[in-house]
């Protein structure tokens, strides 16, 4: 049996439904059923292409108008969807605030939650971290309709981050966060994203595991043996 829809999702489905003619939310469902499989999700939506719309299901919506079922998808992508939880306000910080911070970003779909995928989210919510303070410096929204390459793209935003946090992260694009030496970190349980920086704060104020302490630039002198680092971190480096 499929698991339900998501009240979010369920929205979408909805809005986007109402801009295609003879069509309610059932119809679009059993299209989407055939496109990305039951129940449909941000990380599976984040996928869905026109043309598949117009296949799937038999070809169910294939006699709709194309710039029809571009804006369908489009709401079907979260674009135009009114945000109910708004992430957090920023807080004040400017470069060198915090000495012997790193900045790290936490992929999000909801106010201040890690609840994103890598290739779904909507946002990074960008802290920067040190041993006695976390600090909100950035929200940066995510717009890869454009791109070329998806991965790239999101890897670029967040390129001045030392550490990402996400619900769930492929090989390909772990592969691009890596390049640019930033750490991924699974954490498919996700929650409060600060609650989770403030974890990390308390391993910021201990010794830090050799990874960790290199992104902090410590000299490898001052770095110990460390083999815990997922329990502490909460996560799984990718």
């Amino acid at each position: 049996m499929a698991s339900p829809i998501s009240d979010a999702i369920a929205l979408r489905i909805g809005l986007a439904a109402r801009t295609l003619p003879e069509t309610d939310p059932a119809r679009l469902i059993k299209v989407l059923a055939s496109a990305v499989g039951l129940p449909p999700t941000v990380e599976k939506l984040a996928t869905l292409r026109v043309k598949d719309l117009k296949s799937a299901a038999d070809g169910e919506l294939a006699d709709i108008d194309q710039d029809a079922l571009k804006a369908a998808l489009a709401i079907l992508k979260g674009e135009g969807v009114a945000e109910s939880d708004p992430p957090p306000p920023l807080d004040p910080y400017r470069d060198g605030d915090l000495p012997g911070s790193i900045r790290v970003a936490c992929a999000s779909d909801t106010g201040e939650l890690l609840d994103g995928h890598f290739g779904a989210a909507r946002r990074f919510l960008v802290y920067q971290v040190s041993a006695s303070e976390v600090r909100l410096i950035d929200v940066r929204r995510i717009d890869d309709s454009g791109a070329e390459d998806r991965n790239a793209y999101r890897a670029g935003l967040i390129a001045d981050c030392q550490v990402l946090y996400v619900a769930s992260i492929g090989g390909p694009a772990a592969a691009k966060v890596i390049k640019l030496d930033i750490h991924p970190i699974k954490d498919a349980a996700g929650g409060s994203a600060r609650e989770r920086m403030v974890k990390l704060q308390d391993v910021l104020s201990r010794k830090a595991p050799p990874w960790l302490a290199k992104v902090m630039g410590q000299a490898p002198e001052e770095r110990i043996r460390f083999e815990a680092t997922a329990d502490l971190l909460d996560g799984d480096r990718a």
